[in-house]
C-alpha cells in the first residue's frame, strides 16, 4: 500500500514534505537515542555500580586488548563515535589482562599515555599484532615501534614500560575489569553502572547504539536530579 499526496491540499502536502524531509536527515545518534532497549536483552545493570573517574560527567568505556582481532576492527567505529561527542562525556579505554601476553599489551598500552604518546603508536600496535605479524609481546620489538612512530628512545621506553606507576595501572585496569564482570572484549561500560557486548546488543557496531541510548538515559537522570 502506498501514500500519495493530494493536489487538492496544498497545505497539507507541504506539512507532510517537511516532515519527510526532516525524517530523511534526522542523525544516526538521534535514532539511536530514540530508539528503545531492554535491560537484560540489550545491556546488563550492575549489581554493584563502578565508580567512575569524575561524577560531573557521563563516563564511557571500552574494555579492549590490543591482542583481540575484534577490537581491532571495532577500534574505527569506537573513534568515530567518540568525535561526535559532547563535553559531558568521559570516554576512556581499560586494557583487559585475562592471561599473561594480554597483560604485557595493557602494559605498552600504559607505557604509551604515560609517555604522552598514545595517539603516535594506538593504531600502530593494533597492525603490528593484526597485519604486519610482529610479536609486539617482546619488549625491544615494542621499543622499537614506538621509537619508529613516535621518536620515543629505547631508554625512555625502557624506564616508563618498566616503571611501579605503569605496571600500577594496569593492575587497577586488571581489577575495574573485574568489578565491571567483563568476559570478553570488546565491551563497553556506561557510567559504571551498565554494560554492554556485542552479543547483547547484537553486533559490534551495534554496542554503540545501545551506548547512545544509556547515555542519553544517564543525562536525562542527571537533569531530572538536578531540577
Amino acid at each position: 500500500m502506498s501514500y500519495k499526496l493530494s493536489s487538492a491540499n496544498p497545505f497539507l502536502t507541504l506539512i507532510v514534505s517537511l516532515l519527510l524531509v526532516g525524517a530523511a536527515f534526522s542523525s544516526p545518534l538521534a535514532q539511536a537515542e530514540s530508539a528503545t532497549f531492554v535491560e537484560g536483552e540489550h545491556y546488563k545493570a550492575l549489581e554493584i555500580p563502578v565508580s567512575t573517574s569524575n561524577a560531573d560527567k557521563i563516563e564511557v568505556s571500552e574494555v579492549f586488548s590490543y591482542m583481540c582481532v575484534h577490537c581491532f576492527n571495532f577500534d574505527p567505529f569506537v573513534e568515530s563515535w567518540h568525535s561526535r561527542q559532547t563535553e559531558d562525556v568521559d570516554f576512556m579505554r581499560v586494557p583487559a589482562s585475562f592471561n599473561g601476553d594480554w597483560e604485557l599489551m595493557a602494559q605498552a598500552y600504559y607505557t604509551a599515555i604515560t609517555l604522552g604518546v598514545l595517539d603516535s603508536v594506538h593504531m600502530s600496535i593494533f597492525e603490528g599484532l593484526h597485519n604486519e605479524g610482529q610479536d609486539l609481546r617482546k619488549s625491544e620489538n615494542l621499543a622499537a615501534l614506538f621509537e619508529e612512530k613516535a621518536g620515543i628512545s629505547e631508554a625512555d621506553f625502557a624506564a616508563a614500560y618498566n616503571s611501579f606507576s605503569v605496571r600500577g595501572r594496569v593492575q587497577q585496569s586488571k581489577a575495574k575489569a573485574m568489578a565491571y564482570r567483563v568476559t570478553g572484549v570488546p565491551t563497553m561500560v556506561v557510567n559504571g553502572k551498565y554494560v554492554v557486548d556485542g552479543r547483547m546488543a547484537g553486533g559490534n557496531a551495534k554496542m554503540l547504539e545501545v551506548v547512545d541510548f544509556l547515555v542519553a538515559k544517564e543525562r536525562a537522570a542527571a537533569t531530572a536530579a538536578a531540577q
